[in-house]
């Protein structure tokens, strides 16, 4: 035997040796890939409970809310006897000149309780042929709606201006810009609260009153008309028990009480205020936005974007209650003139919103000559009818309407006789400056890029279907 194969050869591994540090590396390798599956799964699960820049990507890969609230809502109760009362006199279309118009004919409880179709406005009068004046607002919400006022409420100080005193006193000063999550001082001086679209009620027993004498609507002679009506109804004697036998003897406390009685429905029965949206569970956390609907409330909140929460809140409130998606404000607008209503047939004939013709307390008031009440966009989607003068009917139109007004205002306005493009046509021009320029995505200037694009806006309109309440059972 040689030396060399005499040599000690050097032993080679166990195969048993070097795979357990590899089963080791392995096991370490799992346990780190199910931990971190399981933070991951955690955190899609209770994004809220976990450090703020990972919520914010579960926010971005699942639609969840990082950050949930608890939100305040009305408590839920058998309706009292007045409401009770109130519900049936709302349904009751014995109570207009034709027989044929309640209440629900124009405020439809299946189209939250707006107008149950895409008319430009309703009709109604006598024999339910004439036109109305202004599209039915949605009757949703209202019992949250503040009084009208001008400025910041004075509360119960005995030397408090009046709202006309107001009004005069905030004649000359620059409207504030509105921007998206941003402070605003526009409340100093412009209107606010108050019912219909020029804020001429503050109650809703008082806005109940409106339809029932307005010639195009209910179209009741008087009073005394209505009350005759209330004491021939089948349900006469409600208000025996209620307000005692003598009720009707005096004709204007019946019909009073008649319209407190629908007030009362209004507030009330949960159909009015359920609070139920997908947007609201999704602020409890309760619910997951689609991509196009989270990119559409990004848009909706982005003040050099859409810049919709300038005017339509978003957020919940410091006590607790939903968002409401409006700012109670008054905006001018400028939107076109609506030729299809009789009313602007007549060229001289302007609806100038808070400054009349429906109210006369502001006519003088120049500055908001064309300012109509910001609606809530709750059930907005619902709507076929948008706008003071219904001049559009669906939201693309809308839409295209803020997006493209001032860059392109040829595709919304007529030409008039010298060729000229008629903006803001449906405003006399010595009032044409108080429509809003200054808020994006007003704030664009003729040919200049729009703020949004049309994927932009599409996304817009998914995330304002998450407003739209489920509907509930009424009470």
């Amino acid at each position: 035997m040689s030396e060399l194969s005499a040599s000690p050869t050097p032993s080679s591994p166990s195969p048993r040796a070097s795979a357990k540090p590899a089963r080791l590396v392995l096991r370490a390798a799992a346990a780190v890939v199910i931990a971190a599956l399981g933070f991951c799964a955690y955190a899609a699960a209770f994004p809220a409970d976990v450090p703020e820049k990972v919520g914010e990507v579960v926010e971005n890969l699942t639609g969840a809310n990082p950050h949930p609230v608890v939100l305040q809502r009305p408590a839920v109760a058998p309706l009292s006897a007045m409401a009770q009362l109130g519900k049936q006199l709302f349904f009751d279309p014995s109570l207009s000149a034709s027989g044929k118009q309640s209440c629900a004919s124009c405020h439809s409880p299946d189209h939250a309780y707006g107008p149950p179709n895409g008319l430009d406005v309703q009709k109604g009068g006598l024999a339910m042929t004439q036109q109305g004046y202004r599209p039915p607002p949605s009757l949703m919400y209202l019992y949250r709606q503040p009084n009208f006022s001008i400025g910041p409420d004075a509360g119960e100080n005995d030397d408090a201006p009046t709202v006309a005193q107001q009004a005069s006193a905030s004649a000359n000063v620059v409207k504030s810009q509105k921007t998206a999550g941003g402070p605003s001082t526009s409340v100093e001086m412009v209107p606010q609260g108050g019912l219909f679209w020029d804020g001429r009620a503050d109650t809703l027993q008082q806005q109940a009153y409106g339809p029932l004498l307005n010639p195009v609507e209910m179209a009741n002679t008087n009073i005394d008309t209505v009350a005759e009506k209330l004491k021939n109804a089948p349900y006469a004697k409600r208000f025996n028990e209620l307000f005692g036998s003598r009720i009707f003897d005096d004709r204007k406390l019946a019909v009073s009480e008649a319209m407190f009685a629908i007030s009362r429905y209004q507030v009330e029965d949960p159909s009015f205020h359920p609070y139920n949206s997908k947007y609201d569970r999704w602020l409890e956390g309760k619910a997951h936005l689609s991509q196009a609907e989270l990119h559409g409330l990004r848009l909706f909140n982005d003040p050099d974007k859409a810049n919709c929460a300038g005017c339509h809140l978003s957020k919940p409130g410091k006590d607790g209650l939903p968002p409401m998606f409006t700012d109670y404000q008054y905006e001018a607008l400028g939107v076109p003139r609506n030729t299809k209503l009789a009313q602007n047939q007549d060229p001289k004939f302007f609806d100038m919103g808070v400054c009349g013709p429906f109210r006369a307390d502001f006519k003088d008031q120049t500055q908001y000559c064309g300012m109509f009440l910001t609606p809530t966009l709750r059930n907005t989607t619902t709507r076929t009818v948008f706008f003071h003068n219904g001049i559009y009917h669906n939201l693309d139109d809308v839409m295209a309407f803020y997006n493209e007004r001032n860059t392109d205002p040829g595709k919304f306005y007529p030409h008039g006789a010298n060729g000229k493009i008629d903006k803001y046509n449906d405003i006399p021009a010595q009032f044409q400056k108080n429509v809003d320029i200054t808020d994006a995505p007003f704030d664009r200037k003729f040919g200049d890029k729009p703020a949004m694009t049309a994927s932009d806006i599409r996304d817009i309109e998914a995330f304002l279907k998450t407003l739209n309440d489920e509907p509930p059972a009424s009470n």
